[in-house]
């Protein structure tokens, strides 16, 4: 896994969480909650992607 991953996931989380706390605050409570929802996916996709690549590595490692 590369150092890359993990950064890209806490710059994603720091921009979620401030316009969370930005949203809230203007009252807009449904599209704060939107907004963590898409951070999630965002993150959820780019670990997925790598968990595929893990498996792809296995397949061939032991040639499945």
């Amino acid at each position: 896994m590369e150092i890359d991953l993990i950064f890209k996931i806490a710059a994603i989380g720091i921009i979620v969480a401030v316009l969370n706390q930005l949203l809230i605050r203007a009252g807009r409570e449904d599209q704060a909650m939107m907004t963590t929802i898409a951070g999630l996916v965002v993150v959820l996709m780019m670990v997925l992607n790598e968990v595929s690549d893990l498996f792809q590595t296995i397949k061939t490692l032991f040639d499945l």
